[in-house]
């Protein structure tokens, strides 16, 4: 299985350091949040985004994707019911898939619930169509960069579009690419109705990224959820993706979270294999 960090669980480490680290700590990918480059994609030059690349490359590590799509961005939504700003939405989005394929990424995950959750008005059904919109129009630079758009749902705490794994299902099927699949969280997925593990299960075809946390905020390990029936099924159903952890709560330590999410998630996996 192979385990991936994201970059912003080192805050304001330089990005080099937090590669080594991580590589020290045994993860194979890192997973880059946009932000923690520049506010705007379209601000990173060539330049940067070739360092990036060779950084993680000296680390040892593959550039896994990115997320926190529209995180620090103004002027962009993905249920807005202006044309404009759907138009302007999709076109960012693209701008996005190309900074992950010049940095080596394959997936970018997008959940953002503050820039999809229902504005005033607009029901449920009208922001699908018009999520539906914007990904279709996203869909040919995905084609063109070899890029995949995993969909998050998160749970009710965070948003009020595409809350359950369901509703982001029935999106992609919407717009009926391979480049757009399902993302899974553990965070998110502790708020559904079936076990994570069933959900996993039923969700085998169009699972393309995953999310290590827990509902507490901090990464796998730290919190009640257990991860051996998780991990069980994600070796059930076959999974060659990556298990990437994002955490959010970062009282711990840093240097505590990289390292123990991992030794927690590969003491799983020897039990699972013992």
């Amino acid at each position: 299985m192979k385990f991936a960090i994201c970059n912003e669980t080192f805050q304001d480490w330089p990005l080099e350091r937090a590669l080594d680290f991580a590589a020290e700590c045994g993860y194979t990918g890192v997973e880059i949040a946009p932000f923690t480059i520049a506010d705007y994609v379209t601000d990173i030059t060539p330049a940067q985004r070739d360092e990036i690349r060779r950084q993680a490359d000296r680390a040892g590590l593959e550039v896994v994707g990115i997320h926190w799509l529209l995180a620090k961005t103004e002027g962009f939504y993905l249920t807005s019911p202006e044309a404009e700003v759907r138009g302007r939405t999709a076109e960012y989005l693209g701008h996005l898939a190309r900074f992950c394929a010049d940095v080596g990424g394959k997936v970018m995950v997008l959940g953002s619930p503050k820039q999809r959750n229902l504005l005033p008005g607009v029901t449920t059904d009208e922001a699908t169509g018009y999520a539906a919109e914007v990904i279709r129009t996203l869909v040919p630079v995905l084609e063109e960069t070899d890029v995949t758009l995993a969909l998050e749902p998160l749970g009710p705490a965070e948003g009020d579009f595409l809350v359950t794994t369901p509703e982001a299902v029935r999106l992609a099927e919407m717009v009926g690419s391979p480049q757009v699949r399902l993302h899974l969280d553990v965070k998110a997925m502790s708020s559904e109705a079936i076990p994570i593990a069933e959900v996993i299960r039923r969700n085998r075809a169009m699972l393309a990224h995953f999310h290590a946390n827990d509902p507490n905020l901090r990464g796998p390990g730290f919190g009640e959820v257990d991860f051996l029936p998780i991990l069980e099924a994600l070796g059930e159903i076959d999974y060659r993706g990556w298990v990437s952890v994002e955490v959010f709560d970062y009282t711990p330590g840093v240097e505590r979270l990289a390292r123990e999410s991992i030794e927690y998630m590969r003491a799983c996996l020897e039990k699972l294999a013992g």
